[in-house]
């Protein structure tokens, strides 16, 4: 049985893309602290007059980036590609548009992160409603370019809650059951269009494992529920970006958080749990602990210039498979690859998907 690959969501956009990247590629060498790539990532204002631009007239460039970014993975040898978040500005904010409540025009000033980096951040200020549904559409516009399954990300609950400010609920276990209530509605319409790789990503897990134990797996039941039975539950949980591409010793999530989350996950309604294991290799009698869920294994760094050789990744996988079943192993990146150029993350994939079909 071959070994599936995927990957998790962003993609280097295409010179075509209405919407500028928000994985900035900028030589962020001199940068402290936060670092002028995250902040740039998180600048609210730098989007507002590209989001204006790209408005039904755009359509036909979005089009095409997302049928280049959709063949860069299929002729790369993916599986089950994603639309790589191709029209959102910011990848949480792109969500956050569409739920009223949030307020946009109301700027707050967060640390972010377990204190990653401090940002400016927009504000709720009343009760949450979804205003308007958009994930349907992303996936047909991806799905016309494949006949492969293509798999949907959204931001969750959690990881949306620690991206702004709070100015309404004061109560973050209330928050996030709200949350999930919009975001369930998002995902059900999603699912109604056909789309059977639904990926809520919650990379505070790795960094609140306790909350997320606490009330945010629950959570993640509230977004799913009601999503048929064939439909693969997938949830991602990465440890960080850096400031920019080949930095050094950036702030991780604990390496234990995975362990102290895969009991639970495990018990959940999850059908897939996405993790990082090229940045930060993991003890691998992790995966032991997962004794109905499929892992997707994170066995390239999104966050390296270089190309990890195939040999190490079916190393790797081949570790892998002394701890789990190989029909619960999948191949993935560790993250988005939104921090590579498209050449990059080609070659990158290219030897993953290699990897994963003779291992």
């Amino acid at each position: 049985m071959k070994i599936k690959t995927t990957t998790i969501g962003a993609f280097p956009k295409p010179s075509c893309t209405p919407i500028g990247d928000w994985f900035p590629k900028i030589d962020d060498s001199d940068a402290k602290g936060a670092g002028k790539g995250l902040l740039q990532r998180w600048n609210i204002s730098d989007y507002e007059q590209q989001i204006k631009t790209a408005a039904d007239s755009a359509e036909p460039l979005f089009l095409q980036a997302i049928e280049e970014i959709i063949l860069d993975q299929i002729q790369s040898g993916v599986d089950i590609p994603t639309d790589g978040e191709v029209r959102r500005e910011n990848y949480i904010y792109y969500q956050c548009r569409q739920i009223d409540g949030i307020d946009f025009q109301t700027i707050t000033r967060k640390q972010v992160r377990s204190g990653a980096f401090e940002a400016k951040l927009p504000t709720i200020t009343g009760p949450l409603q979804l205003r308007k549904a958009v994930l349907g559409t992303d996936y047909s516009s991806a799905k016309q370019f494949t006949s492969n399954p293509v798999k949907i990300t959204i931001p969750g609950p959690m990881t949306i809650a620690d991206s702004i400010a709070d100015e309404f609920y004061n109560d973050e276990k209330k928050l996030c059951n709200d949350l999930s209530n919009v975001l369930n509605q998002e995902i059900l319409l999603l699912a109604k269009a056909g789309c059977n790789h639904i990926q809520v990503d919650e990379p505070v897990f790795a960094r609140k494992p306790d909350k997320a134990l606490s009330y945010g797996i629950e959570s993640l039941e509230r977004c799913f529920a009601g999503v048929p039975k064939e439909i693969c539950r997938t949830v991602h949980a990465c440890c960080g970006y850096p400031n920019a591409l080949d930095s050094e010793n950036y702030l991780k999530a604990p390496p234990e958080s995975y362990f102290h989350l895969a009991p639970a996950i495990d018990d959940s309604s999850i059908n897939a749990f996405s993790i990082e294991d090229a940045h930060r290799p993991n003890n691998l009698k992790l995966l032991e602990l997962f004794k109905n869920t499929t892992i997707i294994m994170g066995l390239v760094d999104v966050a390296k210039s270089s190309v990890e050789e195939v040999e190490q990744i079916q190393e790797r996988i081949r570790h892998s498979l002394h701890h789990i079943d190989r029909e619960r192993l999948v191949a993935a990146p560790d993250c988005g690859l939104g921090l590579l150029d498209r050449n990059l993350a080609k070659s990158k994939l290219k030897n993953l998907c290699t990897a994963a079909r003779n291992s």
